[in-house]
């Protein structure tokens, strides 16, 4: 299952966006408002809830600087990928692009696409927040 949400143009270099999407406690600041726990475990690993929904724990899998940003569930259960991909404006200005990416049966993905997206949006309209 692929799903990808509009880029996002950030007031941020991409050098800026970078180092912001990869210090892991930095992702609270993107979460939407009904975030319900959220848990730095290690400079790599973080896990977080939604009201209503299972915890996810996430962590840094891959990093190219000022480019690209991979983050993958902790658990190979439900084996899925989060990539940020960082394109550079201009000195001050960037475009952030989220995709998901997971191996789910019909009947799950029927059921998390929609909750995905939405989070995925959200996570995209929260960019304006780095600070």
């Amino acid at each position: 299952m692929h799903i990808e949400v509009p880029k996002k143009k950030v007031s941020k270099s991409s050098k800026e966006v970078f180092e912001f999407l990869t210090e892991i406690k930095n992702f609270e600041i993107l979460m939407p408002d009904n975030i319900d726990k959220f848990e730095v475990l290690d400079e790599k690993t973080f896990k977080f809830a939604l009201k209503g929904m299972p915890e996810i724990i996430l962590r840094l899998k891959e990093q190219f600087p000022n480019e690209k940003v991979i983050l993958g569930a902790a658990s190979d259960k439900l084996p899925f990928t989060l990539t940020g991909n960082i394109e550079s404006m201009g000195e001050s200005e960037s475009e952030v692009g989220l995709s998901f990416e997971g191996e789910f049966n019909a009947m799950m993905a029927m059921m998390i696409k929609t909750p995905i997206t939405n989070f995925m949006q959200t996570l995209s309209s929260n960019l304006d927040k780095i600070s």
